[in-house]
């Protein structure tokens, strides 16, 4: 086929029949071979533009030819067609190309509406606003060339040409929009083309500028000021902000709040957010804080934030009443006190200022006191009279401080003070002589009479003491007569008076008041002695002897009345007492004696007779007068005789009765028997009574012995009110390791002591030594409680404070001390409180958080006081805080620090930090101020009240926009405070600092750098606050910002050019494609418009597009032959105008009508499955006759198939393999081929092949398990079978023949085909032994399975042959172990329990399983009902109680059984002794029993060691004993006196010869642990060294001993005690 090619170029718009040009000279013809060969012009075009002129060969314009119609937008724009001509077939293509020419003006789509945007202000310069572009169909130089925008200062024109040569325009900002200046703007856009003439069109472009939060709420006033009354009710305005936004709408909507502050103004303050106005919202104190700062801030709902201060200042409210502290009061007072004694120091202090705190004190001015003040806030109340206890005994004083508020407050306090007395009346008796009698024979201490003075003092003044004044009675003195009671006044008798001694006596009576000094007054009694009848009458004649008889001779011749004798008798008694009668009581011969009842003359009353007998025997009783009588017997014998021979003869048998002589040797006997009874008790008596005083010699001594009516004169009562007296009382607990105990208590202040015996009757002696009372040993029974009690007298009474003071160690020495020290009044207002006080004032700095006791400072040494003076002032400091910080240590003077000390808490911001309080001393009194500064420590860290800050900022916000930040807080202050912000690096922002006129710190964060949404939409930041202190400390915040979207955005399309197609006749509605356009905005600034921008010709009425969505569809018909292909412009505009355009082709397929045609070239069957991909199968050729993509012919295989096809030359196909064929998956294919072409709908032809594959040896055998696993009894029989194998080939025929191999591996070292054989063709597994379990639990062997290819291919799996056991293996016992030399025993004593274990049996089984599970049974015993076998555990115990009569061998037969099936099981003998000794055993067990020669030996050095321990333990406790008793007796300090003293001296009464009647009294109580040896406790010496001392001139017989022996350092006593 010959072929050919020409082109000519026209313009458009000739007129029909101009010549376009010469077909046959170009194409080489000659005219007649057009006409011969039937030359015709071929084209697809409905319209034919051309004509040839075959006569002319021309070729000529046919129809108008307008290029816009003819090809829009394309260009170059053309037209072609076909020349054929026949005979010979030639085919000979013509292209016309048409030019523009300038008949078009450019066109907005609409021009007479104007185009409208809405900016956003925050609009970012170079943002870009697509706008509409003008259309001119003209191409070349004749389209459009040029945009023009009206001039303006805020935007410019950026132009575009697409790839296709076509211009569009952006509008592009160059300044920022500002709202607030400029919120309109109105301009005018024209398009220009580049004909000639030039033509042009224009379009008006209205913008509206949208608001965006760029403006910083501004208040109108920096510094706002108000005042405000503490004590505000809550809820109060007290002021009221005001801020401005210029911004509109949400954005200039403002919410106040209070940034958060330091200290407490959060609490007391709140803020309206929305009115500004600021009220009170709690308790507001001027005492605390009398300004606040506020720092308000204003932020809108852009996050700007502006701030301003408000300054507070709190108006003081008489709110506070004054608060009286009574700093010292002394009660009771002296009556003698001069007027201008201080009475009390108070401490008056009001809270509040100016008038408000200014005080007013008084008191009652109808009492004796007026109030003064002597410095600031201190005020004295004083006497203003003299007093006199016996008219007012006591006061009640108020004292009022009021203060000169509106209205005024007011406190009282009370003070209740007591005159004590003073001894200015002494005692009267009530007459001036008294008489008293008392009856002779009285019982010694029996009362005469009772004298009675009064005293109308008070107290001690008032005790009145009776004595008897030193006189002689009878050479003798008083007090040996009579004695007088002290206390009450009775009189009493000390001997038994006789009248007959004595008839009368006189004696003077003292009474003496127990003042200082003592007043007294004397009384003169008369004592009268009474007789009684206390003396029988007495028989002087006559004489009544006892060893003979005197007779009285009557001769025989007397007449009556003869006088025989006269009975003389006399009484001592006096009066009626002493009147005597005589009376005849008994006689041989009453008839012839008779008695004269006056005179005593016996007579005769008749005459005497020779009848009458010689002997006569006369009884005449004596009596006097008295009440009861008394009287006495005398015997006369009267002889009745002639002759004195007569009378001997009747007087012989007057010896001594026998009678009466044993009698008086059994009372003799009794006598002596009793006197040695008495003896031996009194022995007893006197060593217990010396043992008591002993044990009393370690305490304390109390007596309660009435006391005797005389004092010493050297001592005087010192616990009365009445003189001034120290009272120190100690008690020392000491540790168990007193040695090391470091406790020294000073020396007290006097050498003078006086200590006596509660009972002594012997001498004082003096006696002065070094060694202290607590070094003293202890007793034979050592109680821990030790108790010493000193008297001791100082010199100087101002020196010795009242004390109560408690020190307590607790790891060595507890020590506990009670100090009292009462003074008198006189002493107590002479010397405390002085009109004049001395004053100072010293100032100290520490640092705070100092420990408890560190030194502070010397305040002796800096004040220039002794340290003595501390404590005899009774130093004390006086504080008007709740909490004490400081201590004073008068003992050295210091000052200490008592409690921990924050200075964050005690100060708060307040510097410099101090403390002040007064050290006040009495005796004189003194006032010390003294202020200790605390020093600040960076012991905090500066915090925030928040972890965390959130602020939400628009992207908007302009630089320098700031932000502010909340401020720490760090307690410490100067360079340990607060010193410096920082922020975590960042490209925004920077930290911009301030302080506040009181110096805090506060930070704003300035923007620097705008914040893009889109790059960074949160940022986390850190805000670090750190202090000055070192180390350095810090505290941070997170400050989280989230950034507000702005409208700076552009939509952008995800492609700028899409391409899409659509088939020719494509119904209405058709999707076409979705475009896609994204913005990086958020919310409604990301939502986005979709519209088409560039119209062409009809393409308006053939597409649509959704605005939403951005979907293309079609709205008119589409037809190939007319138009092949639409390019459209998509414009994607968001809320803020802000847009971006994208283009979108639009192609339309050709109708597909014709099918291809397939015709078979060659094809191959069967094919081996090893072939390679890429083997060819077929070769086929393909025709389409269709054109364009409708004759594009692809071809494909129908079903999935390892083929493909694929073209080689044009409309030939070739068939071939895709991948490895395997044929035991496919043995086969069936391939159809399609082939279609490429319309829409494709058209196509199908053609199926039949291929075969064939078999290659290329897969292994593969077993049924990757792992087998088999099992065998053990002792098995050998051949037996274990397992049967099954591999499986896949291949066919020779190829699938499967052999099994066993693999060459060791077992246990041998080879394995010793255990187990395998049959080649079946896969049987055999064993080829008997396994046994305990020697081999399993085996594994390899098996290989190998086919019968070429070359073969195997495979291998592992068979895992498991034994399992039988139960072949009896128990074995391991314990007890049987021997048959000789047998082991267990030993179960006769006390065994129910339930003693006596011994296991342990036995192991070497099977394994339920095989190895063992059982104990009991199966003989000789005596089953003693001992059971634990079924589980083998334990053998006792089921009873063993008992005496149980046999000491015991056999015990215990089977051990497995449980295998069946059971296997061994037996084992146990035997049991029962038995409690080891001997006991061996007679029953011969073969057990020991060498006896071993035993006797051993009980010999038994027995030898047992003796030799107990002689040392004796011996020890006998020399222990003897050392205690040996130390004991030789530390004893006792006193003994040859002179006779008083019996009893009260404990009360001190030496006071030396400076008066002041005393101390020191009482140590020691309480000592058990093992006091080792008690750390030094105790010091006392300040006295005197147990007993007198007064340094005393002449008495006083000795003084020294020993630096401290008692502590004494053995203890012979039997201790612990307590």
């Amino acid at each position: 086929m010959v072929g050919g090619q020409i082109r000519y170029s026209v313009p458009e718009e000739m007129k029909k029949g101009s010549v376009i040009g010469n077909v046959a000279q170009d194409l080489g013809f000659d005219v007649k071979r057009l006409l011969s060969g039937r030359a015709r012009i071929v084209t697809g075009e409905n319209i034919q533009y051309t004509e040839l002129k075959t006569d002319k060969g021309l070729l000529v314009v046919n129809e108008r030819i307008d290029r816009e119609q003819l090809c829009g937008d394309v260009t170059p724009c053309s037209f072609s067609f076909e020349v054929i001509l026949e005979n010979p077939m030639e085919l000979h293509r013509i292209t016309v190309e048409v030019l523009d020419i300038n008949d078009h003006a450019p066109v907005f789509p609409n021009k007479d509406k104007s185009l409208s945007f809405e900016i956003s202000e925050s609009a970012v310069v170079g943002v870009q606003f697509p706008l509409q572009s003008a259309e001119d169909p003209d191409v070349g130089q004749n389209t459009l060339q040029d945009y023009i925008l009206s001039p303006n200062d805020n935007f410019i024109l950026k132009q575009h040409a697409n790839p296709d040569g076509s211009k569009y325009v952006e509008m592009v900002l160059q300044k920022p929009l500002d709202r607030e200046r400029r919120p309109r703007l109105s301009l005018k856009l024209i398009a220009v083309d580049g004909g000639t003439p030039q033509r042009s069109g224009s379009v008006n472009i209205d913008v509206t500028v949208l608001d965006v939060n760029d403006n910083v709420p501004i208040f109108n006033q920096s510094v706002y000021k108000a005042s405000v009354m503490e004590n505000t009710v809550k809820g109060t305005s007290v002021i009221t902000v005001n801020a401005s936004d210029a911004d509109s709408g949400s954005n200039g909507l403002i919410t106040y709040s209070l940034s958060r502050m330091k200290g407490s103004a959060a609490d007391i303050f709140r803020i309206d957010g929305n009115t500004g106005t600021i009220s009170v919202s709690g308790q507001i104190d001027f005492e605390k804080n009398r300004k606040y700062e506020l720092r308000v801030e204003a932020k809108d709902h852009g996050g700007l934030t502006g701030t301003s201060k408000v300054i507070l200042d709190v108006i003081d409210v008489n709110d506070n009443a004054p608060v009286i502290n009574i700093m010292s009061f002394s009660s009771p007072v002296s009556e003698d006190a001069l007027p201008g004694t201080t009475i009390a120091f108070l401490h008056i202090k009001d809270a509040d200022s100016e008038r408000n705190g200014q005080i007013k004190c008084s008191i009652d001015e109808k009492i004796p006191f007026k109030i003064e003040s002597s410095m600031t806030h201190y005020y004295n109340l004083i006497s203003d009279q003299y007093f006199d206890r016996e008219s007012v005994s006591e006061y009640n004083i108020t004292v009022t401080a009021a203060d000169f508020g509106t209205p005024p407050l007011s406190t009282s306090t009370k003070l209740q003070l007591k005159i004590s007395d003073v001894n200015d009346n002494a005692p009267v008796f009530a007459t001036n002589v008294y008489s008293a009698s008392i009856t002779e024979n009285n019982s010694p201490g029996v009362s005469i009479f009772a004298v009675s003075a009064r005293d109308s003092d008070w107290n001690q003044n008032a005790r009145i003491s009776y004595l008897l004044e030193d006189t002689q009675v009878s050479g003798g003195p008083v007090s040996t007569y009579v004695s007088l009671n002290s206390e009450t006044g009775v009189l009493s008798a000390v001997r038994s008076f006789d009248y007959e001694l004595i008839k009368e006596f006189q004696l003077v009576v003292k009474a003496q008041d127990g003042g200082s000094p003592p007043l007294s007054s004397n009384v003169t009694v008369n004592v009268l002695i009474q007789d009684q009848n206390d003396n029988p009458p007495q028989v002087l004649y006559p004489v009544q002897t006892g060893g003979s008889l005197v007779a009285e001779m009557v001769p025989r011749s007397a007449d009556v009345g003869y006088l025989v004798t006269k009975v003389v008798a006399v009484d001592v008694d006096s009066g009626q007492n002493a009147w005597l009668s005589y009376k005849l009581q008994k006689a041989t011969d009453r008839a012839l004696f008779e008695v004269g009842s006056q005179n005593g003359e016996i007579r005769t009353i008749r005459q005497v007779t020779d009848k009458d007998a010689v002997k006569q025997r006369l009884s005449v009783i004596v009596e006097d007068n008295g009440q009861p009588s008394r009287s006495a017997t005398v015997v006369v014998n009267v002889a009745v005789a002639d002759s004195f021979p007569e009378v001997l003869s009747e007087f012989t048998d007057l010896s001594q009765d026998k009678e009466y002589n044993d009698n008086l040797t059994f009372y003799l006997v009794l006598a002596l028997a009793v006197v040695s009874f008495l003896f031996i008790t009194c022995l007893v008596v006197i060593i217990s009574v010396k043992i008591y005083r002993w044990r009393q010699s370690r305490i304390l001594y109390h007596s309660s012995l009435p006391v005797i009516p005389y004092y010493p004169p050297r001592y005087s009562d010192t616990l009365g009110t009445g003189t001034l007296q120290h009272v120190y009382n100690y008690e020392v607990c000491r540790t168990t390791d007193s040695r090391k105990s470091d406790c020294k208590l000073g020396r007290a202040g006097s050498q003078n002591v006086l200590i006596m015996e509660p009972g002594s009757t012997g001498t004082m002696q003096r006696m002065q030594t070094e060694k202290s009372i607590l070094d003293e040993p202890d007793s034979p029974l050592e109680v821990r409680v030790i108790s010493f009690f000193f008297i001791l007298t100082d010199n100087n009474i101002s020196h010795h404070p009242f004390y109560n003071m408690g020190v307590s160690t607790h790891s060595l020495l507890s020590l506990k001390w009670r100090l009292f020290y009462p003074l008198s009044p006189q002493g107590f207002f002479l010397f405390l409180f002085l009109s004049h006080i001395a004053r100072g004032q010293i100032r100290y700095s520490i640092p705070e958080e100092m420990k408890k006791g560190s030194l502070i400072g010397n305040v002796a040494s800096d004040l220039g006081i002794n340290p003595e003076r501390l404590r005899t002032g009774r130093a004390r400091i006086v504080s008007g805080e709740n909490i004490q910080y400081a201590e004073l240590r008068a003992d050295k003077g210091i000052l200490a620090v008592h409690g921990r000390i924050d200075r964050e808490q005690l100060c708060g911001e307040i510097t410099p930090c101090s403390f002040s309080f007064d050290l006040i001393l009495e005796n004189p009194m003194e006032l010390h101020h003294v202020t200790v500064e605390v020093l600040d420590m960076n012991d905090n860290s500066p915090s925030f009240h928040q972890h965390e800050m959130k602020l939400t900022i628009g992207e908007s916000a302009l630089p320098g926009a700031r932000f502010v930040l909340p401020t720490a807080n760090d307690p410490d202050v100067g360079v340990n405070g607060l010193q410096n912000y920082e922020l975590s690096p960042n490209d925004n922002f920077v930290l911009k600092k301030h302080s506040d006129t009181d110096g805090r710190r506060y930070a704003e964060m300035v923007l620097e750098k705008p914040l893009d949404r889109e790059l960074c939409p949160s940022l986390s930041l850190k805000l670090i606050a750190v202090d000055g202190g070192t180390p350095q400390k810090s505290g941070t915040v997170n400050i989280d910002i989230s950034v507000l979207d702005h409208n700076d955005n552009s939509p952008v399309f995800n492609q700028s050019v899409y391409k899409a197609s659509v088939m020719e006749n494509s119904p209405r509605g058709t999707y076409i494609i979705t475009v896609n356009a994204t913005d990086a905005d958020t919310g409604a600034n990301g939502l986005i418009h979709y519209s088409i921008s560039k119209m062409q010709g009809s393409i308006d009425s053939i597409f649509e597009i959704n605005k939403t969505t951005g979907t293309i569809f079609l709205s008119g018909d589409v037809d190939y032959e007319k138009t092949k292909k639409y390019e459209i412009r998509i414009e994607a505009t968001d809320q803020g105008a802000l847009t971006d355009s994208s283009k979108v082709i639009v192609e339309v397929i050709d109708v597909n009508d014709n099918a291809p045609v397939i015709n078979v070239m060659s094809f191959t069957s069967p094919v081996s499955e090893d072939s390679p991909p890429g083997t060819t199968i077929g070769i086929i050729n393909v025709k389409d006759f269709d054109s364009g993509d409708n004759g594009h012919v692809t071809s494909m295989i129908e079903q999935t198939a390892p083929f493909k096809i694929k073209s080689n030359l044009r409309n030939y196909y070739t068939v071939v393999t895709d991948s490895v064929l395997d044929r035991e998956r496919v043995s086969e294919y069936n391939i159809t081929v399609v082939v279609a072409d490429a319309g829409r709908p494709p058209l196509s032809t199908r053609r199926t092949f039949h291929l075969k594959i064939s078999d290659v040896n290329d897969n292994p055998p593969v077993f049924e398990e990757s792992v087998y696993s088999a099992f065998i009894t053990e002792n098995n029989s050998p051949g037996v079978s274990i397992v049967t194998l099954r591999a499986k080939d896949p291949d066919e025929n020779q190829s699938a023949r499967i052999s099994y191999i066993l693999e060459d591996t060791g077992v246990s070292g041998s080879p394995v085909s010793g255990y187990v054989s395998i049959n080649a063709e079946s896969g049987v597994i055999h064993a080829m032994c008997s396994f046994d379990y305990e020697q081999l639990k399993q085996l594994e062997v390899v098996i290989k399975a190998q086919d019968g290819g070429s070359p073969p291919l195997s495979s291998n799996v592992t068979v895992k042959i498991l034994i399992q056991d039988q139960n072949d293996n009896p128990p074995q016992v391991l314990y007890p172990v049987q021997t048959g030399g000789s047998l082991v025993a267990e030993m179960v004593p006769r006390s065994a329990d129910v339930g003693y274990l006596v011994t296991k049996v342990v036995a192991v089984d070497v099977d394994s399983g339920q095989n190895a599970w063992l059982s104990y049974k009991l199966q003989k015993a000789t005596d089953r009902a003693l001992f059971e076998v634990g079924s589980q555990n083998g334990e053998i115990r006792t089921i009873r109680q063993v008992t005496d009569k149980d046999a000491v061998k015991q056999r015990l037969s215990v089977i051990v059984e497995d449980n295998g099936q069946p059971s296997r099981s061994a037996t084992v003998v146990v035997n049991v002794a029962v038995a409690d000794s080891f001997p006991e055993v061996l007679s029953e067990f011969t073969d057990l029993s020991q060498d006896k020669e071993y035993n006797d030996n051993l009980t010999f050095y038994l027995v030898l060691a047992l003796a030799v321990v107990s002689f040392l333990f004796i011996t020890c406790l006998v020399v222990i004993i003897s050392v205690k008793i040996y130390r004991w007796r030789q530390s004893r300090i006792l006193y003994h006196s040859s002179l006779p003293v008083i019996p009893y001296y009260p404990p009360r009464y001190s030496d006071t010869l030396g400076t008066g009647t002041l005393q101390h009294v020191y009482n140590y109580e020691v309480c000592r642990t058990t093992d006091s040896r080792k008690s750390d406790c030094k105790l010091g010496r006392a300040g006295s060294q005197n147990v007993l001392i007198m007064e340094p001139g005393s002449t008495g017989t006083m000795q003084r001993m020294q020993t630096e022996k401290s008692i502590l350092d004494e053995p203890d006593s012979p039997l201790e005690v612990s307590e």
